[in-house]
């Protein structure tokens, strides 16, 4: 009897602490940028070890996927396996300069970093990231800022063929001829003011950008 109860015990005890680890949190993002659109957004709360992407080291087919046309389906896909929670497309489409989107998630099961992920438009293979930070365990409200960053996937010609809904310009013979070959932080657009012709089919006037590109406040609950 005594094991009994003592196995008791221990199952409520592992119960318990489970559910006091769990936080709900709210997650609010604001596109810090002047002219450049964020794509539909993953936000997830996930475990240490499931890295979206590793800074200076080359990025994976599902960022590539998302860095350079924004679909977030593959970068879903490794986190779910990872088993993390994640909300998807939070905006309901573009989160446009100025704007922002909140969504809600769950701490349970040791998903306790939190990782922000979209493509930035117009840039060929730039994003917003913010990249597995370790989520507060104490009530309150929480503010970050995040960087750009480039995939390295794909060379920063600038050019409409190369990116999509970009419609500002046309003829431009175009800027970099080679991607870099890993993830840095991104250069920002160059861009020009010629619409006809020039190198870039970026509008130098509105859509360049410098660092931070987005704000991040989370809220535990």
């Amino acid at each position: 009897m005594k094991s009994i109860l003592t196995k008791l015990a221990l199952t409520s005890a592992l119960i318990m602490s489970s559910s006091l680890m769990a936080l709900e949190i709210d997650v609010k993002i604001t596109n810090l940028t002047n002219g450049i659109n964020f794509t539909p957004l993953l936000v997830s709360a996930h475990n240490k070890g499931a890295k979206i992407f590793m800074v200076g080291s080359a990025a994976s087919a599902n960022l590539q996927a998302m860095a350079e046309g924004g679909d977030i389906s593959g970068l879903v896909s490794d986190l779910t396996t990872a088993g993390a929670n994640s909300q998807e497309n939070p905006a309901g489409g573009l989160l446009a300069p100025g704007a922002s989107t909140t969504t809600s998630l769950s701490t349970a099961t040791g998903n306790d970093y939190l990782s922000v992920v979209a493509m930035m438009l117009p840039t060929n293979d730039g994003f917003v990231a913010m990249n597995g930070v370790k989520i507060p365990t104490t009530p309150g409200t929480y503010k970050y800022e995040l960087n750009a960053h480039d995939a390295g996937t794909e060379a920063n010609t600038e050019k409409t063929a190369d990116i999509p809904a970009l419609a500002n310009g046309t003829g431009g013979t175009g800027l970099a001829t080679a991607s870099e070959g890993f993830v840095h932080i991104h250069r920002g657009n160059i861009g020009d003011s010629d619409t006809t012709g020039g190198k870039s089919d970026i509008d130098a006037s509105t859509q360049r950008f410098l660092n931070p590109v987005a704000s991040v406040i989370i809220t535990v609950k």
